[in-house]
């Protein structure tokens, strides 16, 4: 893998010399044997731990660099590694290569009567193009699953994890050169210049699908400018509904975990919606764990009611994405206006619903529509690596292709293979 910037002025060949030896790579990729891929992630990952020091050393300089630039605390926090994350991003790459291979599996298979045995077997999609920001566990959990559902990647991560991701792919090159597959199956753009993200998005003669990851502007510009499909990963505006039918311990558990375990991931918890119900007994109480675990809280009149340290709410904060220890607050009449709430400010990822009411739950599983729904558990289990995938490029909040969680075989297609005995179409 080339570590070295690209020449500003040969930037679009550098970037079709890249899309060359990534679909060269992945007609080899295609039909690598299972073994021989789930042991390139296994070496991969023992090279993430081997080379720990300089790993961490290398993710230094990209968190001074992003403190020296005022870089807010909530996104140094999303690109900060630390021996434990260094660790689970390994560990990621080893549970995908325990995973089942999508490769060649029958997704069904029939009889017709004239005899044709047909099958519609998972393929590879090709070469993935992923474009992120901050995060550079990105790099290892997409170059990861990319090479587990046999598809070559071109990775361009953001300016802010230059030097993390560029460290985090020499291991994972270093995984694929120890098993002799080609190291073009996973290549970094060696260059923070914008201009290399264009020319991604034109190189549909080379990439397949175009994966972003990251805040809505990129989104928005991916979705513009891009001549190739696109997996879209918007931001995640994530609501938890407390109902009148729910548990108030299990209630502030829900609630407390789905903001505060981690602030800066795109499943924390935006807003809290409750059932004007049990505003007197639930909404004090949900209101001064929160506080007390340092979050800000943001409410409508109701709640502002409840405590003097509650801020006033404004319309914006329904639609906002804070990344922060911050939560904003309705008081809501009922399930209906639960769910009327999350279409109008929602963003098609994660909420969830806290309630022993059963026909109230399932009503609002089947009318949210995001790609994922939860009854009584966090909106923070909205991960991969939690829904038994290893790992996720990032959830999907578009409907085409793939939706939520995307894993190894969500970067899968179809074709459909049939065998017969010289049949002839009458």
């Amino acid at each position: 893998m080339s570590v070295l910037p690209f020449k500003t002025d040969s930037l679009k060949e550098d970037m079709l010399a890249l899309g060359r030896a990534a679909r060269d790579a992945a007609k080899v990729l295609a039909l690598a044997p299972t073994d021989t891929k789930n042991a390139a992630l296994r070496r991969a990952a023992a090279h993430l731990r081997a080379d720990a020091d300089a790993l961490l050393a290398a993710n230094r300089q990209d968190v001074d660099a992003a403190r020296d630039r005022g870089l807010a605390q909530p996104l140094v926090d999303r690109l900060a590694l630390t021996e434990s994350r260094l660790d689970a991003m390994a560990r990621g790459l080893e549970e995908v290569a325990k995973l089942p291979d999508p490769v060649g599996a029958v997704m069904a298979h029939w009889d017709r009567p004239n005899g044709l045995k047909i099958s519609r077997v998972r393929v590879p999609l090709g070469v993935i193009g992923v474009i992120y920001e901050s995060r550079p566990n990105v790099t290892a959990d997409a170059g990861g699953l990319c090479l587990k559902s046999g598809n070559a990647a071109i990775l361009r991560g953001g300016s802010e994890s230059f030097h993390s991701a560029r460290a985090i792919g020499q291991a994972l090159v270093a995984g694929l050169r120890d098993t002799g597959l080609p190291e073009a199956a996973i290549q970094l753009v060696p260059t923070t210049d914008r201009a290399a993200v264009g020319h991604m998005l034109a190189m549909d003669d080379f990439i397949d699908i175009i994966v972003p990851r990251g805040g809505r502007s990129l989104i928005e510009r991916v979705a513009a400018d891009s001549r190739i499909p696109v997996i879209k990963h918007l931001d995640g505006i994530c609501h938890v509904y407390i109902d009148g039918a729910a548990d108030l311990d299990k209630a502030c558990a829900v609630t407390l975990n789905a903001k505060m375990r981690r602030t800066s991931i795109c499943g924390a918890a935006e807003t809290l919606l409750i059932d004007r119900r049990v505003v007197d007994t639930h909404l004090p109480r949900l209101v001064r764990t929160l506080l007390d675990a340092g979050c800000e809280v943001r409410g409508d009149e109701t709640t502002q009611g409840v405590n003097p340290s509650v801020r006033p709410a404004t319309e914006q904060d329904w639609s906002t994405e804070y990344l922060d220890a911050i939560l904003s607050v309705r008081v809501v009449d009922g399930v209906e206006a639960a769910i009327d709430h999350i279409a109008r400010h929602g963003s098609h990822h994660t909420d969830s619903i806290v309630t022993e009411d059963a026909r109230v739950a399932e009503r609002f599983l089947a009318a949210v529509d995001s790609s994922i729904v939860l009854w009584n558990a966090s909106t923070q289990f909205a991960d991969g690596g939690e829904f038994g995938m290893g790992a996720e490029i990032g959830i999907s909040t578009g409907k085409l292709h793939a939706r939520g969680p995307v894993g190894a075989e969500q970067l899968t297609s179809y074709k459909y293979v049939v065998r017969g005995d010289g049949q002839v179409r009458p």
